[in-house]
């Protein structure tokens, strides 16, 4: 059986949709960001780096946004974070399983202040987001390197 069946013209794949929030796609174009489907939303990688998901589920609002990832050693329930994303909180549907991944909810009355504040914080590079995940730490480690 092949791997990758014919496709069938009378029943073709549905298109993905595009990922949501473009205006802040737009801005971290700079950085090249390669955006990946994740869980219902798109995970946003800078370099090896994932720095946030973007998420808009029309059947499932809770916690449409942008949820951004914070370093190993950034509290991400530091005051000064609060200070600096008004409408920070803890994201409901990880039930508190993971702890270093707060939202920028979509319904906000500061959802593009603080999105595009974050997107600054990316394009300089702050310390206090993203994190290279196991699967990609794992992988650069495995690179055999190339002989000459």
């Amino acid at each position: 059986m092949p791997r990758h069946p014919t496709p069938d013209p009378l029943h073709p794949k549905p298109k993905r949709k595009s990922p949501p929030h473009e205006f802040f796609l737009e801005a971290l174009t700079p950085l090249n960001p390669e955006i990946r489907h994740m869980f219902g939303g798109y995970s946003v990688y800078i370099g090896d780096k994932i720095v946030c998901m973007l998420r808009n589920n029309e059947k499932s609002p809770l916690d449409n946004g942008i949820w951004l990832v914070f370093a190993e050693l950034t509290d991400p329930s530091d005051k000064k974070l609060r200070k600096e994303f008004p409408s920070l909180r803890k994201i409901d549907l990880l039930e508190g399983k993971i702890g270093h991944w707060r939202l920028i909810p979509s319904d906000s009355p500061h959802f593009e202040s603080d999105a595009l504040h974050a997107a600054g914080l990316l394009l300089t590079h702050d310390p206090r987001l993203g994190r290279i995940p196991e699967s990609r730490k794992s992988r650069t480690l495995r690179k055999p390197a190339r002989k000459p």
